[in-house]
């Protein structure tokens, strides 16, 4: 070949390689087969879940042309939606919001799909940069007995003690707690001494005309966040562990049949909390975990007991919060021999809380939720979304540069959930958590309002327990 026609083969060769068109990344490419698909999801509004609605949702229609709608409501709503719509079959949605609690349930209902079997079956599906591996420990609650995947974690944190920086730090605060108490001013570790701060902070509020409180408490007289916050956040601390029902004694609750549900320890725990909500800011009668947050960020509490996803804006988005580099973070108060059990593994310190997103069987749309569902999951998106909302699902996240710089802002947190989480814990693997729940709630209730006495409710609520477990067909 001579030296021109050389030139005018490379000329040719470039010429055809120019005309072809690029390769498409990934998700340009798997997107493809789904154009004009929409997915819909429903998930409760909380800083994690507006972070896909307006963030994660429109980078992920950019990428792959799937149009992705989230619907974001209340807690109650978001359950009664998603589960009604898997039982009816209706496939009004694509992604539904797990919460820890409630995975048990939906998994021995068949409601979901399973997320590593489909990527095994279909590797079409399986975005490269996708790897259940990657995910922290907390993942393991969204596996079923076969160790696959039935939901993708979106959010994983802990429900910790925030104090005021400034109130503890404050000279004249000080001095005036040494002088009423004899002692120094630190965040507690004892309930005994949670109770000594709160009650001076309320008086001392009082006395200066300060609008301060002593503690926050999550008591909502008709909600089912005051349930959660006595069993899963305040009860363990006193050493009652999985709401006092022993599945090793035919699931037991009642102190009777080996439960511990109306256990001395347990009404103590009650007794203590109600006697926080009773010097607690006037709103906490009708707080959930959205109006405890609020109320911290407002400055209206010296200390209190405050979800994990809140945090970050608590501490450090003064658009909305007036605390803002003013809070600090510890672990919560405990009784002797709780932390013992903690680090053996009989028991827990709180409550490790969190969600997944999962898909439906009932969808219509099971494959392109798939691949939105990877997208959520990879490293790469995991940053950003842990300095907006304070969650990590992933491993790496904690060693990005802006996790980092957030953990200095935030007290430590991401340092707490790296190396304490394992102190936590999620609820208990029950498929009845929500039955029980209901069957109990409105007597826990009538115990807030005052209609019962609290030793007496919680013998109440043991007794009902048992019942619903017998009609349910777990006590045999």
């Amino acid at each position: 070949m001579t030296f021109m026609s050389k030139v005018s083969a490379i000329a040719l060769t470039i010429g055809i390689v120019s005309a072809s068109p690029a390769w498409a990344d990934f998700w340009s490419d798997a997107g493809a087969k789904f154009k004009g698909v929409t997915l819909h999801g429903v998930t409760e509004s909380t800083p994690p879940s507006n972070y896909i609605k307006d963030v994660l949702a429109p980078e992920f229609e950019k990428k792959t042309g799937i149009k992705v709608e989230i619907e974001t409501t209340s807690w109650d709503q978001m359950y009664d939606k998603g589960i009604k719509d898997m039982e009816a079959g209706t496939g009004i949605y694509d992604m539904v919001y797990i919460e820890q609690d409630i995975i048990y349930a939906y998994l021995a209902r068949n409601f979901l799909v399973d997320i590593t079997g489909t990527l095994k079956s279909d590797p079409s599906l399986k975005a490269p940069t996708f790897d259940e591996a990657k995910f922290t420990t907390f993942a393991d609650y969204f596996k079923g007995a076969n160790g696959d995947l039935y939901g993708v974690p979106m959010e994983a944190f802990l429900k910790l003690y925030l104090y005021r920086l400034d109130l503890f730090n404050d000279p004249k605060v000080k001095d005036a707690f040494k002088k009423k108490t004899g002692k120094d001013l630190k965040p507690a570790t004892t309930h005994e001494e949670y109770t000594e701060i709160a009650e001076f902070f309320t008086q001392w509020g009082k006395d200066s005309g300060e609008k301060i409180w002593g503690s926050t408490a999550q008591a909502h007289t008709g909600h089912p966040a005051s349930w959660y916050e006595y069993f899963e956040s305040v009860a363990p601390t006193f050493g009652v562990y999985n709401w006092g029902i022993d599945a090793s004694k035919n699931y037991a609750a009642t102190v009777a049949n080996g439960g511990t549900m109306n256990s001395d320890k347990a009404k103590a725990a009650l007794k203590w909390w109600l006697h926080l909500r009773d010097i607690a800011p006037p709103e906490s009668p009708q707080s959930t975990w959205t109006e405890v947050a609020t109320t911290f960020a407002a400055g209206r509490a010296a200390q209190g007991l405050v979800y994990g996803e809140n945090a970050a804006w608590i501490a450090s988005d003064a658009t909305k919060s007036k605390v803002t580099g003013k809070v600090g973070i510890a672990l919560p108060p405990l009784s002797q021999g709780v932390m013992a059990d903690a680090e053996s593994g009989k028991g827990y310190i709180g409550y490790y809380d969190g969600g997944a997103f999962g898909v439906p069987v009932t969808s219509k749309n099971k494959e392109a939720a798939v691949l939105f569902l990877q997208y959520i999951g990879q490293d790469e998106v995991q940053p950003k979304w842990a300095v907006a909302a304070p969650r990590i699902t992933n491993k790496a996240t904690y060693d990005s540069p802006e996790v980092k710089e957030m953990n200095g802002k935030l007290g430590g947190y991401y340092d707490m959930l790296r190396d304490q989480g394992k102190l936590f814990a999620g609820a208990p693997p029950y498929p009845f958590h929500a039955q029980v729940r209901e069957a109990t709630a409105p007597i826990f209730y009538d115990i807030l309002t005052g209609k019962i006495a609290p030793d007496a409710g919680l013998d109440a609520m043991a007794e009902k327990a048992e019942q619903e477990l017998k009609t349910l067909g777990y006590r045999k």
